[in-house]
């Protein structure tokens, strides 16, 4: 009968395997688990890959990784080898007196250890094997270890099963959606375009509705929203693809050149003009003419443009010949433009020709579930840029992330990450690695202020959160065991949470 240790290892165990979703990463913290309550000197977990015959090791306890990567066993030859073809335990009380012993990771022989296998089986099939190395001691003791090693084994052959069951239907699904997406015109949404939203998948539709038809599109939004890269999806989505896709930044240029950079000059027709140039108009003839931020064009210019767009002709600036151009107009604004035709700022009829099908790009601020959606995609960007390997996002970081107001949108998030990948020195982004507008984000998701800068108490309380979530979710929510491993006593850990107002119970589970 189990003692209460084997009970709560046997406990731990179904815990992990029950909230795992990768195979390898499963068995690497089972074998965490089994080794904090058995305390083995080296273990290993193999499984037999699927056309091969052989066995790899997957997780690994006290082996470096060029003695991991050394653990390839073929079926029947060796102990591990024989535990998986006969697929009956073995124990080899001293493994320095056994021939059998292949040693493939180069594990020392010339000392006294005990050495366990059993065999990982589910439904009379062999999925791999577990073993551990141990100080050697008397064969009824290792025979007690060969017994639960074997239950641990069944609970382990059963869950491997069911996760890769698990991940081959996903996978099945994955690609069926992809082909039914494909059938629905999801190709005209852009890969470069981040977000699950529900006024994502808003804008997606509205891209697939007008995309291929020559109608002037109204791109509206913030700045930092990405309203450039719905005008490459309406262009790419078209049957314009294979023609040019031009940009222009209104807002960008000098008022007195905006006309002649739309619409060319012939070679004298202004100080300056020292030879024939041709105009974006030109350029875009046959393809698609992106003008952003359209609200800040003069009303001069708002003239010849209605033109073109009623017309589809123009003169350069400085010439008389008419040029006939077959381009699609898509149109940005940050502007209430409206407001600027109230105003006389901005002319009615112009509006009306450029907003035939508008398309509104939400603030990131009410886009909260897509904010680590983006933040993961430029964090494997940046890691790619700077020859980083940063992992993941801390809680704490994540926590003032989804708090933060997001004035400057997708593009401050891109820099944001941007800076915290710089700065970042192991393979985690904390919150102390966030740039200072981001570091008075509350945890609560309140509304946030921004502040000219922090106090040092301030950056002491958030490094000191940090610290405390992370080894609080190291240990899924255990108090005492993140006391240990933060060298305190559990009476000032339980003080300092209680300051900074953190509830342990929101971090079982996670880890």
């Amino acid at each position: 009968m189990a003692n209460q240790a084997e009970l709560e290892l046997l406990y731990d165990v179904t815990q992990i395997l029950a909230k795992s979703k990768d195979v390898s990463v499963m068995l690497q913290e089972s074998l965490d688990i089994i080794d904090q309550r058995m305390a083995f000197e080296r273990g290993t977990i193999t499984l037999k890959q699927p056309k091969e015959s052989h066995l790899r090791i997957i997780a690994s306890k006290g082996l470096t990784p060029e003695e991991e990567a050394r653990g390839q066993y073929e079926i029947g030859i060796g102990i591990t080898g024989k535990v998986a073809s006969e697929m009956e335990a073995k124990i080899i009380p001293n493994i320095a007196n056994e021939p059998d012993f292949l040693g493939k990771t180069q594990a020392k022989r010339d000392v006294d250890r005990a050495f366990i296998c059993v065999p990982i089986i589910r439904q009379d099939t062999l999925v791999g094997t577990l073993s551990i190395d141990r100080p050697s001691t008397s064969f009824e003791e290792l025979a007690d270890d060969k017994e639960l090693l074997l239950t641990l084994a069944n609970i382990l052959g059963e869950a491997v099963e069911n996760l890769q069951s698990q991940i081959a239907e996903r996978n099945t699904l994955i690609e069926e959606n992809r082909l039914l997406r494909q059938e629905l015109g999801e190709q005209f949404r852009p890969n470069n375009i981040i977000g699950n939203c529900a006024s994502m998948r808003h804008v997606y539709n509205q891209i697939a509705q007008v995309a291929n038809s020559p109608a002037n599109v109204l791109i509206r939004g913030e700045s930092g929203t990405g309203k450039e890269l719905v005008a490459r999806a309406l262009h790419y989505g078209s049957d314009r693809r294979n023609g040019p896709f031009v940009c222009v930044n209104i807002a960008a240029l000098p008022e007195s050149l905006v006309e002649s950079e739309l619409f060319g000059h012939e070679k004298g027709a202004f100080t300056g003009a020292l030879q024939q140039r041709i105009g974006r108009f030109e350029q875009a003839d046959g393809g698609t003419l992106f003008l952003d931020e359209i609200g800040d064009i003069s009303p001069a210019v708002q003239v010849r443009l209605l033109r073109v767009l009623q017309e589809r002709q123009f003169e350069r600036v400085g010439g008389n010949q008419a040029i006939h151009v077959n381009v699609r107009i898509l149109a940005a604004t940050s502007r209430n433009l409206e407001e600027l035709i109230e105003k006389g700022t901005f002319r009615e009829d112009l509006y009306y020709r450029l907003n035939i099908f508008p398309i509104c790009m939400p603030p990131l601020r009410d886009r909260k579930s897509d904010i680590i959606l983006l933040a993961d995609f430029f964090l494997a960007g940046f890691n790619k840029k700077y020859n980083k390997n940063v992992k993941r996002i801390s809680t704490p970081a994540i926590n003032m992330m989804v708090s933060y107001f997001w004035p400057g949108n997708v593009r401050e998030l891109e820099n944001c990450v941007e800076h915290a990948v710089l700065t970042s020195n192991d393979d985690v982004v904390h919150g102390f690695n966030l740039p200072p507008s981001l570091q008075t984000a509350q945890e609560t998701h309140t509304e946030f202020v921004s502040t000219e800068g922090l106090s040092l108490e301030t950056m002491l309380s958030n490094y000191e959160r940090e610290i405390i979530v992370d080894s609080l979710k190291n240990h899924r929510g255990n108090c005492a065991a993140a006391a240990r491993t933060l060298n305190t006593t559990q009476r000032k850990f339980n003080y300092r949470i209680k300051r900074l107002n953190i509830d342990p119970r929101k971090y079982k589970g996670i880890g």
